[in-house]
């Protein structure tokens, strides 16, 4: 067994439950803004809305601006007024992943030093991470719109990695993306342990994880 002594973690769709928080988002912005149309007709909106978004990499400007011109509007709404709904709302939906609060505790209560690397906006960042009652586990958080670097460039993980005073060979990153989590923390010198979601593995990449889960409940076996 390996010699581990931090964790970093990725945010959406690792410890945050992104599919069922973009869900809700949708379907209240749908009602608030779309409340014309029938049930029928705001869900295919909704799941509509769903593949546009990519799992959340498409870029927001041009995705807002993509709704504002193929929703079936009654009044036509611009992308700016889109982008302002989602700022003010989109983080009260943020919905806890299963099993993330047990895990946290788990390591936290073993003495694993723990850290939060995400991409994002600065705001809406911090508020999901408030929203779900996650601060206190961890002592750095590394948001990308703050530090003016992204996932999956491995500055980003080296600057987490040196604020947390960790070792990158006794460091575990947990992550969903191949890339922005796995590659990249890989390129840092860490090992990555893959959270298998909505992404499929590609097998071009020269790093691969060093170990693959469903649920966050399996760290537990690994750690």
């Amino acid at each position: 067994m390996k010699e581990v002594q931090a964790l970093l973690f990725d945010l959406d769709n690792t410890l945050m439950d992104r599919d069922h928080t973009f869900r809700s988002f949708c379907t209240q912005f749908v009602q608030d803004i779309l409340g014309h149309l029938e049930p029928d007709s705001a869900q295919k909106v909704v799941e509509d809305m769903i593949v546009r978004d990519a799992d959340g990499y498409r870029d927001k400007d041009g995705f807002f601006e993509e709704l504002s011109q193929v929703l079936p509007w009654q009044n036509p709404v611009p992308a700016s007024d889109i982008r302002a709904y989602y700022d003010e709302s989109y983080s009260a939906h943020g919905a806890i992943m299963k099993h993330a609060e047990t895990v946290l505790d788990y390591c936290k209560e073993r003495g694993y030093i723990l850290g939060l690397v995400t991409n994002g906006k600065k705001d809406i960042q911090h508020a999901k991470i408030d929203l779900l009652g996650l601060r206190h586990y961890f002592q750095v958080i590394v948001i990308s719109a703050e530090e003016g670097i992204s996932k999956p460039d491995p500055e980003i993980y080296r600057l987490a990695l040196e604020r947390l005073g960790a070792d990158p060979g006794k460091t575990l990153f947990i992550g969903d993306h191949p890339v922005n989590d796995i590659w990249g923390a890989g390129k840092a010198g860490m090992e990555g342990i893959w959270l298998r979601r909505n992404h499929m593995w590609d097998e071009t990449l020269d790093i691969r994880p060093w170990k693959t889960i469903s649920g966050l409940d399996e760290l537990k076996n690994i750690l």
